[in-house]
Formats: C-alpha cells, sequence, structure tokens
C-alpha cells in the first residue's frame, strides 16, 4: 500500500547571484585555456602547466555540473517526513514522527545559523536547504534538531495541519 502524500517538494540551486559567480570564474578557467593552448602565450604572472590548467578546467567543469543537478526533494506523509538531498543521498533519508517530539514552522538565517545552503550543521543540528529563509524545525526525543528548508511554507503548513500531533515525552 502506497502512502498519501500530504506535501512534496523540490528545491534547486536556481539563484542568479550563484550562477553568475559560477559562471564568471568558468569564464576565466576557459579564457585561461584559449590564451595558453590556443594563442600559445603563457596565461597570468605565474602560469600553470597546460596539464594542470586542463585539469582544473575540468575538474570546475565537473563542480559546474554538480550544481546544475543538485536537488533537495521533501515528501510528508501521515507517516513520516522524508529528504533527499541528491547526489548525495542515494535514497530519501526517513524521519517517522513517532521519532519527533516538536516541529514547527520557522524563519531563520542560513549563513549565521548553519554557515550557508547545503548540508550544514553537526550531526546533532543539521540543516538541509537550497534558498530561503523559512523551514521546518524538528525537534527529535533523542535531542537531535533537523532543519529543512522550504520555499512554500504555506503548503508545508497546510500538510503539517493534517498530521497528527506527536505525543509528549
Amino acid at each position: 500500500m502506497k502512502e498519501t502524500i500530504l506535501f512534496s517538494e523540490t528545491q534547486r540551486f536556481r539563484q542568479w547571484w550563484i550562477w553568475i559567480l559560477l559562471l564568471g570564474i568558468y569564464s576565466i578557467f576557459l579564457y585561461g585555456l584559449y590564451v595558453q593552448l590556443i594563442i600559445g602565450q603563457p596565461y597570468g604572472d605565474k602560469p600553470m602547466t597546460d596539464i594542470m590548467l586542463i585539469i582544473s578546467t575540468i575538474l570546475y567543469t565537473s563542480f559546474v555540473v554538480l550544481f546544475l543537478f543538485v536537488r533537495m526533494d521533501t515528501q510528508i506523509t501521515q507517516d513520516s517526513i522524508q529528504i533527499r538531498f541528491f547526489p548525495f543521498h542515494r535514497k530519501p533519508k526517513r524521519y517517522s514522527w513517532d521519532s519527533i517530539s516538536e516541529y514547527a514552522i520557522r524563519k531563520y538565517n542560513a549563513t549565521q545559523e548553519y554557515g550557508g545552503w547545503g548540508i550544514k550543521g553537526y550531526s546533532n543540528d543539521r540543516a538541509y536547504n537550497i534558498s530561503g529563509n523559512q523551514g521546518l524545525q524538528i525537534q527529535f526525543r533523542d535531542g537531535h534538531k533537523l532543519l529543512i528548508g522550504t520555499k512554500n511554507s504555506e503548503g508545508l503548513q497546510k500538510a503539517l495541519s493534517k498530521i497528527k500531533q506527536p505525543t509528549p515525552n
């Protein structure tokens, strides 16, 4: 029997400033390749070897491509919250409502509280976020905390209103 999904959200890194930064740096690598390999002039005051420039460009290209594919999938059902930060999680991480003592939607500051966006924090206070400043703060019965970012706090609130409230410890 398949669980009914009450809330589903997929987020990707689509902030314009991230892409300007990534592609701006990428253009420097491409320009360096052009100058050093096509024109035949050393690029910069302390130029890399041709092979190191090629390897560095390939590695940075891989990093940019990774950003194209990174996504965070969140699903809420009557039984659990599931989160998958693809490609870092092969399978969704599942948290049953029975393991949760409290939860609330709250505003947060990703850079001040967690050092930015992505998979952040420590094992006892972790955050999964891609953008924005709204998230579902979860307190587990074992004392651990988890913040899951959302761009759809109203839809999340509607789904949470359908969930049976966790019983106190």
